[in-house]
This record gives structure tokens, C-alpha cells and sequence, in this order.
């Protein structure tokens, strides 16, 4: 049952959420923790002068803590050196009516771990703060064993001393992000085991120093929480720089002034340029038709109606021109229409029969 609950607890706690994003190590880093530890039953026997008697010893909730240095390579592997203690008090019968152990015992030394940070993002889960992780480690432990035994109101000593061995353990757990850049919680559990030495190892009797003692495998069940802090955690890079994207260019005007002299219809080399500017123009942007408007102003060779008369003809001519140069650098005749307005929608407005250079105009219009 009881190692039932903190198994729960500890699968609880790598549940937990936590406030920033996971932390792969790079680096140097030092892990601090402690709790829970569940020694299981042990059996042991004691040799009397070749007569052996079978008993076993177990024990009551204990404690441990254990502190580490390491290394974190940047891909999830890490190695570290760890020393450990761990603790329980004996309880239980012995096997014998009445008789019940009693006394305490702890084992202390250290490991060499491996361990490996699973990188959640790695299979698609985002945005979580938890990194979990499992490793094992191989080292050499010390048990020191202060036994006796209680029944009928007496207290008898019972083996006693200090071996020490080879021992393992395999590790599972998770480490929470604290929103500190470096610190973690850790949350984990770990299964040590102490064979060889322990089965073979022999504990003198207390009460009779000829009599050896040998207990069997021992294995430690520890549920633990731990703070981690990792030396060279930077923060995440930042996310790279917008692409400078060039402006584009600009586009052609979609519309061009000829202007023209007083009374004239004629070209002059600056308007065949801008003609050739609209032409090529045209050859660039999405042009269905081109439009030219002819205009003039409001003086007139001829005054009165025949002058209006006479000004709206002087812009059809002016239109003509125009539409004539287009056609020389190479716009279809189908493509131009042309229209002459006369003194209508000047340009600059002024009073009557007045001479305005930017009145005598053609305007092309790109459509």
C-alpha cells in the first residue's frame, strides 16, 4: 500500500504544470533533493556454529537524500557523480513467536549516473514546461546495521557492522521549469539494489561474536523531489529577423502632359520625349487603351464663336499629333482614341481670352 501512494505521488507531482518552457542542459549543473524511502522485506540467517537459523527483517518508512554534480551536453545526455544517504528504522517479527526486530540501519556512498532529457517538442508537444527523463547509475554503497531483537519483555542484541559493496539503480522522473532561467524541480523515482557483497558479506552477532549474520539482496524504493540548478542555461535565442524585403519599384504614371505652343500643333522635342515615355510605359503596366485629350486655352486667333469654334479643332489636332507620335514608337492606331475639348477643363483657371501655357496641353491617359 504503501508503495502504491507514493507511486501515485510521484506520478501526480511530473504532471504538474508549470509556468515557462522546458530546459534542455547545456553545461555544468548541481541537483539537491531528498524524501521517501521504501525498503523492502529482507531475509538474513545466522550461522551458529555450523546450526543456521532463517529469519527476516523489515523495515519502516525511512528517508533519503542525495546531492550531484553533472554535465548536460546540449542533446538531451547528461552524466553526473552523486552521493546518497538513505535511512530506515527495522520493525516487524522475525519469524518467531513473539520475537520482533527492532533497531535501525542506513547505507551511504555514491554513483556514477547516465541520464537522458526527452525533448517533448521532439514528438510534438509544444509549449510545455516539463522535461522527463530516465537513467541508471553503478556505484558502491556502505550498509551499517544496528539490530536487535524484542519478545517477553527483553531486549536482545542482534547483528551488528558495517559492509560495503556494489550497488545499481535505475532512475525515472521529470523536471519542472520555474521561470528562473537554471532552476528546476525535479520529481523522481529511483530503485536501488545492493546484491553480491550483502548476500555473501557477513554481520558479526552482537551477543555472540563467533555467530555470523548474512543478509540477502537489498533493494530501496526512493520517491523524490530535488532542486536542479543548471550554470550555462541561456535564453532561448531570439526569433530570427523579419527578411528585409526591397521596396518594390515604383510603377509608370498612368498619365502624361504634352504641352504645346500658342496656336501650334506641333511637336517639340521635349514632348516627343514624354510621347516615347508614355509609349513605353504602356509596354509595362496593364493597358487596355490609351486615351488623349486635347485642350487649349481660352485666347483664340479668332475671337467670339468662331474662335471657340476654331480652339476645339486646334485641340483635335493637337490629339492627332500625339496619337501620330504614339503610333511611331509603336502603339497599335486600335489601341488610341482620341478627343478635343477645346477650352474646356483648364488646367489653370484664368479670366477671358487669356494666353496659359499649361491650358495648350494634351493629356495621355493610360487605361
Amino acid at each position: 500500500m504503501r508503495l502504491r501512494t507514493a507511486l501515485l505521488v510521484t506520478t501526480l507531482m511530473a504532471a504538474a504544470p508549470a509556468a515557462a518552457s522546458a530546459t534542455t542542459i547545456t553545461g555544468p549543473y548541481v541537483d539537491l533533493g531528498g524524501g521517501y524511502d521504501l525498503t523492502q522485506t529482507q531475509h538474513f540467517k545466522t550461522n551458529d556454529d555450523g546450526d543456521v537459523t532463517r529469519n527476516k527483517v523489515g523495515h519502516k518508512s525511512g528517508w533519503t537524500g542525495y546531492g550531484s554534480v553533472g554535465w548536460g551536453f546540449g542533446n538531451g545526455l547528461r552524466a553526473e557523480v552523486e552521493g546518497t544517504y538513505l535511512r530506515s528504522n527495522l520493525s516487524g517479527p522475525t519469524g518467531n513467536d513473539g520475537v520482533r526486530n527492532k533497531g535501525k540501519d542506513s547505507s551511504y556512498g555514491g554513483f556514477v549516473n547516465a541520464l537522458y532529457d526527452f525533448d517533448l517538442a521532439k514528438f510534438g508537444i509544444n509549449n510545455v514546461p516539463v522535461t522527463p527523463f530516465i537513467g541508471a547509475g553503478a556505484g558502491y554503497l556502505w550498509t551499517q546495521e544496528h539490530h536487535s531483537y524484542t519478545g517477553g519483555g527483553e531486549t536482545a542484541a542482534g547483528y551488528r557492522g558495517t559492509k560495503g559493496g556494489f550497488a545499481y539503480q535505475a532512475i525515472v522522473g521529470a523536471a519542472f521549469d520555474t521561470g528562473i532561467p537554471g532552476f528546476q524541480v525535479t520529481a523522481q523515482y529511483r530503485l536501488i539494489g545492493q546484491p553480491g557483497t550483502f548476500r555473501n558479506g557477513q554481520f558479526r552477532d552482537a551477543s555472540v561474536p563467533t555467530n555470523e549474520t548474512s543478509v540477502d539482496h537489498r533493494f530501496n524504493h526512493l520517491f523524490m523531489v530535488g532542486l536542479r540548478y543548471a550554470f550555462d542555461t541561456a535564453p532561448p535565442p531570439p526569433p530570427p529577423a523579419a527578411p528585409i524585403v526591397a521596396a518594390p519599384a515604383p510603377l509608370p504614371a498612368r498619365s502624361y502632359l504634352v504641352f504645346f505652343d500658342w496656336d501650334k500643333s506641333v511637336l517639340s522635342a521635349r514632348a516627343r520625349q514624354i510621347v516615347a515615355e508614355a509609349a513605353q510605359a504602356s509596354t509595362h503596366v496593364q493597358t487596355t487603351r490609351i486615351e488623349v485629350n486635347g485642350y487649349t486655352d481660352n485666347s483664340a486667333a479668332h475671337p467670339g464663336p468662331r474662335g471657340e469654334k476654331y480652339n476645339l479643332g486646334l485641340s483635335l489636332h493637337r490629339a492627332e499629333s500625339v496619337k501620330a507620335e504614339l503610333i511611331h514608337d509603336g502603339v497599335p492606331a486600335a489601341a488610341i482614341d482620341i478627343h478635343g475639348y477645346g477650352e474646356a477643363h483648364p488646367l489653370v483657371p484664368t479670366g477671358p481670352n487669356t494666353r496659359e501655357p499649361q491650358n495648350r496641353r494634351v493629356e495621355i491617359i493610360l487605361h
